[in-house]
């Protein structure tokens, strides 16, 4: 017990207090992780975005041990000099890595809004936060990226210079592919007509109805309310897409849904009214459908064809996340009540077929 004491006394005296130090709190950051990640990134923990995150933080902790312990017991006898410079260069990756990553998660607690999803509070971003966090992430990578340079031996101003620029020149070069996502980005958090946990239908022919989950630099996140699924699409897209937020009431009586019928020209303006009061009487009874009570439904005449009659019964809700089935609901509603009332939805037969003369 004692030798096996002693040898890692010798193990341990081989190493800097600088490189105990390194181990101790990478050691701690990478025990640590998953909670620590959790709250800068403050996101659910089933969230594949942060799933990323932590993969991406646990290998930077392995990488910085596996640097300071080759350093320490390769580097001596190896003589390789390089060694130190790519370790304090992986450091200042490193560090900078993590003081974006707290100083976006200070600027969201400190400018962005606190939002509601799926029951789990959340701060969301805004235009400010955005534009912070872009501005900060910006001037911490010059910063190391200096800082990586000096290290590596560009000591005058033209090698140094050099280096950054290129990277500028590459910026410069795949503008087009980064720039407008990233601007279209801002310009729907300034706007705020689409937040995060706001329910949308996009397109003119209302194909998809989502909820949005969340804004990134590049793409927005929406959860498919239909198909109970994830769509990523850019934010370039997204600004050049005709929009419906339903989350958005335009009066405090809610959204105001409508379902058409086609029905016979032998069927009164009174039979539709009884109706269709008589399916949302019952409607307003059942507490699994989020119609609002307190709105009577409304019943008008919206076109005329040759054989039938469109008319457009209009209600409203609040529920907009479970818009999909209260749409279903009071569509079957509405069809069951047409059999009580004998109101006929059938499509009108539009020839008659005359039977054959008989042969003589």
């Amino acid at each position: 017990m004692n030798a096996l004491a002693d040898l890692l006394g010798r193990w341990v005296a081989n190493f800097s207090s600088l490189e105990l130090i390194l181990i101790s709190a990478n050691t701690i950051l990478l025990v640590f992780s998953r909670p620590l990640v959790a709250r800068l990134d403050d996101k659910p923990i089933s969230d594949e975005n942060f799933a990323n995150k932590l993969h991406y933080f646990r290998i930077l902790n392995v990488l910085v041990l596996l640097l300071v312990l080759f350093n320490t017991l390769v580097l001596p006898v190896a003589s390789h000099s390089w060694m130190t410079g790519l370790l304090a260069s992986v450091l200042v990756a490193y560090l900078t890595y993590l003081a974006a990553h707290l100083a976006n998660f200070l600027i969201k607690r400190r400018f962005g809004r606190a939002r509601e999803f799926n029951g789990e509070k959340f701060w969301a971003e805004t235009y400010n936060t955005r534009v912070l966090s872009l501005l900060s992430s910006v001037l911490l990578f010059v910063i190391g990226l200096i800082a990586v340079v000096q290290i590596m031996g560009f000591d005058s101003l033209l090698e140094a210079g050099g280096v950054i620029g290129f990277f500028g020149v590459i910026l410069g070069l795949t503008q087009g592919a980064w720039a407008p996502d990233i601007i279209s980005g801002l310009v729907i958090l300034n706007s705020r007509l689409v937040e995060e946990g706001d329910v949308v239908e996009l397109g003119d022919t209302h194909q998809l109805v989502a909820s949005v989950f969340k804004t990134k630099i590049f793409h927005t996140e929406l959860l498919d309310l239909a198909n109970n699924h994830r769509t990523m699409i850019s934010n370039a897209t997204l600004r050049s897409t005709t929009i419906h937020n339903l989350s958005k009431f335009a009066s405090a009586k809610g959204l105001r849904e409508s379902i058409k019928l086609k029905v016979g020209y032998d069927t009164s303006e009174d039979t539709m009214q009884d109706f269709v009061d008589a399916v949302f009487a019952k409607l307003h009874a059942d507490p699994e459908v989020p119609v609002e009570g307190k709105v009577p439904p409304e019943l008008r005449a919206t076109d005329a064809g040759d054989f039938a009659v469109e008319w457009t019964v209009f209600y409203y809700t609040k529920a907009v996340r479970q818009v999909l089935g209260t749409r279903q609901k009071v569509l079957a509603a509405l069809i069951a009540g047409a059999r009580e009332h004998g109101v006929d939805l059938a499509t009108p037969v539009l020839y008659s077929r005359t039977p054959e003369p008989e042969k003589p």
